[in-house]
């Protein structure tokens, strides 16, 4: 028993390690994560205290045990077992596919990566690039929201830009829990987006299986109070208009929920910009008549390169506002009374006419508006006219124009579009060069339907 044995030092070297990691794992582990769950859990009670909208224990919960929760819910083991006899395969493999499925879905909200990282992260590229307004907001009706009703953000699309917008003016109401596309499940972003709470979806997939675990999740979090953001219209604009919604995401929300849950309340959000810098390639993918976009990490950081070196060089300047709106929050109980037997397709739908109702007017799709209806160049005081009219035709719905000022407005958005070299001042007035005229046309769109129904030039 107490003879010396010979070993080779690599086997010494194996054991001594696994030794250590067992006694970590055993002892010292348990102890680091309680010491610093503590230290998380006062920290978020502290900053439940500021936000109008507490972060629920449901987006707290740890990310192993949602897993759990969520492969093991009556609706998914149906779905498991209905499967497997479809695919014909064993059970534990159908399981397996549903457990790959939830890892996927399910976040890992860190509150220190949200609000200490992402928000200041937001807040600084935002206001980076563009003049950022906050427009029609009513306080009083946002306010006035059930402190127990779960509260879903419906938006318009603009831009992939919008995450970053909303993330950052909602920054003090509460933590918004995203659905993201596949364009996100990029390493290192991937991580950042999941410890923010976004949870990604497979736009495209049609396994029943994948389908039944995404629903029981978005169920589970509305039940569980937690604030989401979604966008009804399920991808980006190709020629600038606001699209006819999808109901996929507020069917889940809507049809998921149990029994006697707390009531759901949508807060129409509308977002509009200056300058959308994917505008180019939405548009040559629409002429394309595809839906494929040529933008990489490498193509986001080429351009974040290049803004970076017109800074050092003293030549940046910002890209035009970008603006926010909040319309009257829609409450699903009051909805559904008002409506009996409406689906989530009619909600969807009057949903989708609240947002279009508040999307920001700035002064580019202003000015492209104007000159795109124009029978040839306009000089200056007729484009200010044009202007003017259409700010008159919209003063008792859209009161937010950052340049109220029909003239500002017009020398600010001339000025934006003439810097990318999509106008040109001539000697007979300001004329549109042909070549960028689908570039101005996708301005135009994200304001036209505010102007049908009224004889507006």
């Amino acid at each position: 028993m107490f003879q010396t044995v010979e070993m080779p030092v690599w086997v010494l070297v194996l054991l001594l390690a696994f030794a250590t990691v067992t006694f970590a794992s055993h002892f010292l582990f348990p102890s680091v994560r309680w010491f610093f769950r503590r230290r998380l859990e006062r920290a978020v009670k502290k900053l439940n205290e500021r936000l109008q909208r507490p972060i629920e224990p449901f987006k707290l919960a740890r990310r192993y045990d949602m897993i759990q929760r969520l492969i093991y819910d009556p609706e998914v083991s149906r779905a498991i077992a209905d499967h497997a006899k479809a695919r014909g395969v064993p059970e534990n493999v159908a399981f397996e596919r549903a457990r790959s499925f939830a890892r996927e879905i399910v976040p890992s909200f860190s509150a220190y990566a949200y609000f200490g990282v992402a928000i200041r992260l937001a807040k600084w590229v935002s206001q980076a690039l563009y003049h950022v307004r906050l427009g029609h907001f009513d306080d009083e009706a946002m306010a006035g929201i059930d402190r127990d009703a779960t509260v879903v953000f419906v938006m318009n699309h603009r831009s992939n830009m919008d995450y970053v917008l909303v993330t950052w003016l909602a920054a003090e109401r509460s933590a918004l829990s995203y659905a993201v596309g596949e364009w996100a499940r990029v390493w290192p972003l991937s991580l950042l987006i999941k410890a923010m709470g976004a949870f990604f979806i497979r736009r495209r997939e049609r396994d029943r299986l994948y389908g039944r675990v995404l629903a029981r999740y978005v169920g589970m979090a509305t039940d569980g109070g937690v604030t989401q953001a979604v966008f009804p219209e399920g991808r980006l604009s190709l020629d600038g208009a606001p699209l006819t919604p999808r109901h996929g995401l507020i069917k889940h929300i809507v049809e998921e929920r149990g029994r006697d849950a707390r009531d759901v309340v949508f807060v129409p959000v509308a977002l509009n910009y200056d300058r959308v810098f994917e505008d180019r390639l939405l548009i040559a993918a629409g002429r394309d008549g595809g839906r494929k976009f040529p933008a990489r990490i490498s193509v986001i950081a080429r351009f974040i390169l290049w803004q970076a070196w017109l800074r050092l060089r003293g030549r940046y300047h910002r890209h035009g506002y970008a603006a926010v709106s909040f319309g009257v929050p829609m409450s699903l109980q009051a909805f559904q009374a008002d409506h009996p037997g409406s689906d989530s397709r009619a909600l969807t739908r009057a949903l989708m006419a609240r947002i279009k109702a508040e999307v920001p007017v700035l002064p580019v799709p202003l000015v492209a508006r104007a000159l795109l209806r124009a029978d040839g160049p306009l000089d200056q005081p007729a484009l200010v006219a044009r202007i003017g009219g259409m700010l008159d035709a919209l003063s008792r719905t859209q009161s937010y124009v950052p340049e109220s000022d029909p003239e500002r407005a017009a020398r600010f958005g001339v000025g934006i579009l003439r810097d990318r070299g999509l106008i040109e001042e001539r000697s007979d007035g300001i004329a549109i060069v042909e070549a960028e005229r689908p570039v101005l046309a996708y301005y135009a769109a994200s304001i036209a339907h505010l102007f049908r129904d009224r004889s507006v030039d």
